[in-house]
């Protein structure tokens, strides 16, 4: 079996075969077109992840980076796009978990988003 599924928003269950949910299915989905503004939420966050202060120190890091390119007269996506990816992978290495449909993964999906293709290694990097 099949699927080619487009872009989807919302709640979606992609189900080959019988599906059944008990107690309701609920789900949040943010859009922000403003770059900073989706720093911004990256932000809040990772914050809410309660990183130790190692971890915590680089994924600032890497945010206080991304601010910089941001306020650059013209940001480099790719360098954005990598410092991405490597929140990713300072996160998941320290043990949170980064799912699809969670806030930390709406907030770096969007950020993908704005990037255009290059953001794909962003996605890719939520999908392992």
């Amino acid at each position: 079996m099949t699927f080619n599924i487009g872009s989807q928003q919302g709640n979606i269950n992609n189900v080959a075969g019988n599906q059944t949910i008990h107690g309701g299915q609920h789900g949040e989905f943010t859009t922000a077109t403003d770059p900073r503004a989706m720093l911004g939420l990256l932000s809040s966050e990772l914050d809410r992840l309660g990183l130790a202060p190692h971890v915590a120190r680089q994924v600032n890091g890497e945010v206080a980076s991304l601010r910089a390119e941001l306020d650059s007269p013209s940001p480099d996506r790719t360098t954005m796009a990598q410092r991405l990816v490597q929140i990713v992978s300072l996160v998941t290495t320290a043990g949170a978990v980064v799912t699809a449909g969670g806030a930390l993964a709406g907030a770096l999906s969007s950020f993908a988003g704005w990037l255009g293709p290059i953001g794909d290694s962003v996605l890719h990097a939520i999908a392992r």
